[in-house]
């Protein structure tokens, strides 16, 4: 099969494509035929070698996939079964995504139904497992709500104004660039704030008395002015590090806005309910919901589309496809 190897931490160019044995499932795992994967940060701070001891090389990237069942020597799934699978280890302590088959635990793997193209179910797995637990283990978001997301335009960002306008609620969303602020109206956001990196005074001319939820994407850099956007008794989940700050120096807790409830979300398979999946793919294919996709790229590809990933250019989910036929 072909893969996606990165020998240690390294530029993008680093990332190349080699031929390697088919792995072989052992009971409670399952080889899944990839037919397409999403590029996530996550891939990009271990590729840089920021994941530590988490990481063993050489090794194929990848947290998530989409394809379908080759072999499930347990049962777990039968063979033919269309399947997403994330985290757990994936890319790190196993060989991941970023090949032609992966093997995962079963546990790590949802069965799902649908006619969609490839291209627009390999972004859903990750961006969707991310943003639904944000809102809902995070935010706790309920209709009639505003929310804020900082760091709109990431795919994450995206695909949680998705979601909140589909529970009904009003989405606040940034964007450092006025370029891109089309590209969240088009998928519905009702006010797109512009992040000149002080947004709670914008937000506030909004919503006077604060948001009542706010999904934090850009990091540490933005956190107390997020916090500041919010109500008394508002929630901000910390979900994402777009900035690559990963902690904030000389952290003082005193400085937080009061009455503001502080969270953080991170998730796995479990996090996904396989109905959320389902219903998602299904809202996509009637018109009730977009995938917000930037790029598709081809198995070879990958490193040109790291570059894009790591430049911030991105609007929305990079795919990759394992098939000739993905071309950018």
């Amino acid at each position: 099969m072909r893969a996606v190897v990165l020998d240690g931490p390294g530029p993008a160019s680093e990332l190349v494509v080699r031929e390697l044995p088919v792995p072989e499932p052992a009971p409670g795992w399952v080889l899944i035929r990839v037919h397409a994967f999403g590029l996530n940060r996550s891939e990009l701070y271990t590729r840089l070698g920021f994941s530590g001891d988490a990481v063993t090389w050489p090794r194929v990237l990848g947290i998530e996939a989409a394809g379908v069942v080759a072999a499930a020597p347990g049962g777990e799934f039968a063979q033919g079964q269309q399947v997403v699978a994330m985290m757990g280890g994936m890319g790190r302590s196993f060989d991941g995504g970023y090949a032609e088959y992966t093997c995962v635990p079963a546990g790590q793997v949802i069965a799902f139904t649908s006619d969609l193209p490839w291209q627009v179910i390999g972004a859903v797995p990750e961006m969707l497992q991310t943003a639904h637990g944000s809102l809902t283990v995070g935010v706790d978001a309920r209709a009639g709500q505003t929310l804020l997301v900082r760091g709109g335009t990431s795919s994450v960002g995206m695909a949680a104004a998705v979601l909140a306008k589909r529970k009904g609620l009003t989405v606040l969303s940034t964007t450092r660039s006025p370029a891109k602020a089309g590209a969240l109206e088009e998928i519905g956001v009702d006010h797109v704030v512009i992040d000149d990196g002080a947004i709670a005074e914008a937000v506030r001319a909004i919503v006077p008395e604060g948001v009542d939820g706010a999904v934090e994407l850009v990091g540490a850099p933005t956190l107390f002015d997020t916090m500041a956007a919010t109500r008394v008794h508002g929630t901000v989940c910390f979900t994402g590090m777009l900035s690559n700050q990963w902690t904030i120096p000389d952290f003082y807790p005193m400085d937080m806005p009061r009455g503001v409830r502080l969270t953080a979300y991170s998730g796995d398979a479990a996090d996904l309910p396989g109905a959320v999946l389902q219903g998602f793919l299904d809202d996509i294919a009637a018109g009730r919901a977009l995938v917000p996709i930037d790029r598709v790229y081809r198995l070879d590809q990958v490193p040109e589309a790291h570059e894009r990933m790591e430049s911030g250019q991105a609007t929305g989910k990079l795919v990759v496809l394992t098939e000739p036929t993905g071309t950018a």
